[in-house]
């Protein structure tokens, strides 16, 4: 069984980890939220500089928790795509250097694959084929995994991932940055049949529409008009019930493609991958559409949806197994497809 030290830093957490297989030895996350929160979003040569901050302590941390030396570690891994450049240089650039002057084999991975590894840190017996549900601020797909490395994207936003349209829903209802924790705090105590909103449906060519691809820019639109309507007609804005009213159609609208993803392809189980997968509306939607049609629905816990490097380790363990290497010289990418995962290895 490999043990793999990774690094992450795709984008707000610099993130560090040692797993061996799928077993997590230490997993050391230091969120950049609070540095973001004045900007409302994440600020990209914000976010580099507090990776480089961080790095060397998160690394440091990462050993002493796992408390193993580095002749125990058999590669070094780090995200390489995709994501924000400056970041992703940061990790990449440390993982090379420790591969390197450790003598050790360096893997990139994957962002999103990272992801789809995400399950199985709690359920390392997880068999493909399976249909993988990724929700997170900049994607929003559903992929279908034969395999490590062996993936078809069934269906994608065509616009605004869900985390996006969480972030800018809660800019509007006032609710601060990050968007998601506050509007899934804040529906709790709303009235989700309250307003009727879109799920943005995407239209096909020849009439009719895309089973599993989907649109949240409409939605936002529709919440932003529904606000402006309120203002202008109520004494008070009704704060929870639009949030909950905003999570329910974006839950039911995911897990109405995810179910209809898995029956189409005939698959039994859906794991779900990315910060969104943490949204409690979302994990009670799909929960209950699976055992309504006998689908397994698998989320990881909580500190494994948002971005970590245990994922990574995960997914660069299975990798190393299948005697996949990266070159020193691997280049990071803003964006790329989980069909080009091909171009990061040799053999």
């Amino acid at each position: 069984m490999a043990t793999i030290l990774a690094l992450e830093t795709s984008c707000d957490e610099t993130s560090v980890a040692i797993v061996k297989k799928c077993n997590v030895l230490s997993n050391v996350v230091a969120s950049q939220i609070e540095e973001h929160r004045p900007y409302g979003g994440v600020v990209p040569e914000v976010a580099s500089r507090s990776h480089l901050e961080q790095i060397d302590r998160a690394i440091a941390a990462a050993i002493a928790e796992a408390a193993c030396s580095w002749s125990e570690i058999d590669a070094i891994a780090a995200t390489c795509a995709p994501g924000l450049v400056g970041a992703l240089l940061v990790g990449t650039t440390a993982a090379k250097t420790l591969a390197l002057v450790r003598d050790k084999p360096f893997l990139g991975i994957h962002h999103l694959e990272g992801h789809i590894y995400a399950s199985y840190l709690t359920k390392p017996d997880l068999e493909p084929p399976f249909l993988c549900m990724l929700v997170s601020g900049g994607h929003t797909s559903l992929v279908r995994v034969r395999g490590c490395g062996d993936y078809t994207t069934l269906g994608q936003t065509r616009d605004d991932a869900a985390g996006e349209a969480f972030d800018k829903v809660a800019r509007l209802l006032g609710l601060g940055y990050p968007g998601g924790p506050a509007i899934d705090r804040l529906a709790e105590t709303g009235n989700p049949q309250a307003f009727s909103l879109p799920e943005g449906r995407i239209s096909l060519p020849h009439g009719g529409y895309h089973p599993y691809d989907s649109s949240f820019s409409g939605l936002k639109t529709a919440v932003m008009r529904l606000v402006k309507q309120l203002q202008d007609s109520e004494p008070e804005l009704p704060v929870a019930d639009v949030a909950a009213s905003f999570q329910y159609t974006v839950a039911r609208a995911l897990a109405k493609r995810a179910i209809a993803a898995a029956l189409d392809s005939n698959l039994s189980t859906i794991v779900v991958g990315g910060g969104v997968a943490a949204n409690r509306g979302l994990r009670e939607h799909l929960s209950q559409a699976g055992a309504k049609h006998q689908i397994e629905i698998l989320f990881p816990p909580m500190k494994y949806c948002t971005d970590n490097a245990a994922m990574i380790a995960c997914a660069a363990a299975a990798h190393f197994e299948l005697g996949h290497r990266s070159p020193l010289n691997l280049g990071v990418r803003s964006r790329m497809n989980l069909s080009d995962l091909n171009t990061l290895y040799t053999r």
